[in-house]
């Protein structure tokens, strides 16, 4: 199973960004992100407490449904 980073960062880069490349984007440049990651609770718990915009947590959710379905 790959990363959800890896999976996150098929949405990086967007010319019109939205919450999801937002939070690609700054994925990207975090050097604190678990990137090796595909469990759930370590990444929530991470962006609980290093959330880069108030609906973060909400758009990771949205973005580990469709992440789980196919990986």
């Amino acid at each position: 199973m790959r990363s959800f980073y890896h999976f996150l960062m098929t949405y990086r880069g967007k010319l019109k960004p939205d919450d999801r490349s937002r939070l690609a984007d700054w994925a990207y440049k975090s050097f604190d992100f678990p990137k090796h990651s595909a469990d759930y609770d370590e990444i929530s718990r991470f962006l609980e407490t290093e959330s880069p915009f108030p609906s973060a947590l909400t758009v990771f959710d949205e973005l580990w449904e469709i992440y789980s379905e196919f990986d």
